[in-house]
């Protein structure tokens, strides 16, 4: 037994002395040296420690990255692996630089052949996208290709917070389940990889071959321009085109977010560009040489920050094609911070012309939407127009209480063009494809609610993720509606307002909301009165997407329980209102 025990630890210290690299000075820098014999080097982070640029690099310099991470000096909250496979069997440095000591973070760096990510990590959404460790944020090159929905995504690899911008990816076949790919887009001398969009190029205009994918995204270095990059093999691998820029900066300090569509009317690639508060639109016949077609924005809608993440698409209403402009800013949201505006009109392959409407619109209310477009090629015997959004708010995004991972995407959502009763409005409700995730479901018929009435347990094994499904009737109540809540009387409430007109989340009691200040701000969206609400609810851990009437009001809203929320009270403030076909299913 004694010369067992002795036997593992001589292999401990051997696998140690293995990960242990010899500390040195260079110049001002410190470095450290590997002989790389596994695929990842594990680098420890701390999340309020400075950022640290590291370089790592092999002894022939050909192969050099080059990564911001926030270096442990105290305490390590989670690793982060650094793919080395490239440099297997060779000595590889990392040079730190403005570190002339090494620290916590430098002396624990450990090789490794495998990385695992906790899946079970508290608030991780189940049926919602995100990253599988790292950050994420705004939707990127969203396209459909044989059978498969692509999704890039702004994304860190190297911490859960913003940079090292890069484009990470997955696939799926059913826009519920996802698998990673790797990161298809790095970082180079142009700059970070900011956000922009895919296209499939049916007919080889840009050269590269017959339905190449290509992505068109903005090259973020000490100006920001729009470049490409091709993929041959269905997206798994891309090549950066060797005279990018191909469309350089004019001078413009805000000069980003391509999305880019093949436009029937004019023959040719149409870009829609956020260029400060306005979108700029440029034509190109091979997604090379673009020229400037026109400019919208000035004087309509909100201009309360820069605008972002322009999506420019055809929609059909009453038998009669009505093109959408959506439009992300960053603050001057309807309820804070960041919020996606949209323009309703006709484009004519070159200018667009926004219908007579009450602008602002916003696509939604809640706090917890933004920077969201939709799908390129989706076939038309499919014909639906399919929007995913990132799920937080730059108010807090970097402070959110979840660890190796932070942000989700919104389910993915069927835009329609409907008539609110007053004027038109852009609608969103989730696709078909969510329902085959129910699994139990509870019923009730109908309940009059006079005060309050309380639904003790929603379910029997109530894992944090289910949809509600209801139609209220407001009968003779003015203030009414109904919450989630726990055992720790934490709640999260909805408010219908038939007096004022206003539809409300409060999430103030709702869990942890001290990590940011801002956080606890309420969320109000206009309301129309009517004689019932359809109301449809999915909650996924730490997110609640609310749907009125289809999707004519919706609103996402993070909250971040300290125990999942299992009880439905409703409530009138003054009056009787009514609860018919309530549903209650388990979503997995």
């Amino acid at each position: 037994m004694k010369n067992t025990l002795f036997l593992i630890i001589m292999a401990l210290i051997s696998i140690n002395m293995s990960c242990t690299s010899q500390k040195k000075s260079s110049g001002d820098n410190l470095s450290s040296d590997y002989q790389i014999k596994s695929s990842y080097l594990l680098i420890p982070v701390e999340e309020k420690a400075p950022a640290v640029k590291i370089i790592a690099a092999a002894s022939d310099n050909e192969l050099k990255t080059a990564f911001d991470v926030h270096l442990a000096v105290n305490q390590i909250d989670y690793w982060v692996p650094l793919d080395v496979k490239k440099w297997k069997d060779q000595q590889l440095t990392l040079s730190f630089q403005g570190l002339t000591k090494p620290v916590l973070g430098s002396k624990e760096i450990k090789q490794s052949d495998k990385f695992e990510f906790e899946y079970n990590e508290k608030y991780r959404p189940q049926f919602h996208f995100s990253p599988e460790y790292g950050w994420m944020n705004d939707p990127n090159g969203m396209v459909y290709l044989d059978g498969e929905y692509h999704l890039f995504y702004q994304y860190n690899p190297y911490g859960s917070m913003w940079g090292n911008m890069s484009w990470g990816h997955a696939v799926s076949t059913d826009l519920t389940s996802w698998t990673y790919l790797p990161v298809a887009l790095s970082p180079d001398s142009l700059g970070a990889i900011f956000s922009g969009s895919a296209v499939i190029d049916k007919d080889n205009t840009a050269g590269f071959g017959k339905d190449a994918m290509i992505a068109i995204f903005t090259s973020a270095g000490k100006v920001q321009a729009q470049s490409i990059a091709y993929s041959t093999d269905k997206g798994r691998t891309f090549t950066k085109y060797a005279q990018n820029p191909v469309l350089p900066n004019p001078g413009i300090t805000d000069f980003r977010d391509p999305k880019v569509s093949w436009n029937e009317l004019s023959g040719q690639w149409v870009m829609a560009l956020a260029t400060k508060q306005t979108v700029t639109f440029f034509g190109s016949h091979n997604l090379k040489n673009w020229t400037k077609l026109s400019e919208f924005g000035e004087g309509i809608g909100s201009h309360a920050a820069v605008w972002e993440c322009p999506d420019l698409f055809p929609m059909t209403y009453q038998n009669k094609t009505k093109w959408v402009l959506l439009v992300s800013l960053n603050p001057g949201g309807p309820n804070g911070g960041s919020a996606t505006q949209y323009f309703i009109g006709d484009f004519d392959g070159k200018t667009f012309t926004p219908d007579a409407l009450p602008y602002p619109l916003w696509l939604d209310y809640g706090r917890d939407n933004y920077a969201g477009v939709t799908f390129n090629n989706i076939p038309q015997s499919d014909g639906r127009h399919i929007f995913m959004g990132w799920m937080s708010n730059w108010d807090y995004a970097n402070q959110v209480p979840t660890k190796r991972f932070r942000s989700a995407n919104t389910v993915p959502r069927e835009l329609i063009i409907v008539n609110n009763g007053k004027h038109l409005i852009l609608s969103s409700y989730p696709v078909k494809e969510i329902n085959k995730l129910k699994g139990e479901i509870s019923e009730m018929s109908g309940l009059d609610v006079n005060k309050e009435y309380v639904i003790t347990e929603l379910l029997k094994k109530n894992e944090g993720c289910f949809e509600i499904e209801m139609t209220i009737r407001p009968e003779n109540a003015r203030i009414f509606g109904f919450s989630l809540n726990n055992a720790k009387n934490e709640t999260l409430k909805f408010n219908f307002d038939n007096t004022t007109g206003f539809f409300s989340i409060d999430r103030k009691q709702s869990g942890l909301t001290d990590f940011n200040d801002r956080f606890a701000m309420g969320m109000n969206a206009p309301l129309i009165k009517r004689d019932s609400y359809k109301v449809r609810l999915l909650v996924d851990k730490a997110s609640a997407e609310i749907f009125i009437n289809d999707g004519e009001i919706t609103s996402t809203t993070l909250f971040f329980p300290s125990e999942w929320m299992n009880q439905l009270k409703f409530f009138s403030q003054t009056g009787t209102f009514s609860v018919e076909n309530i549903k209650i299913n388990n979503l997995k």
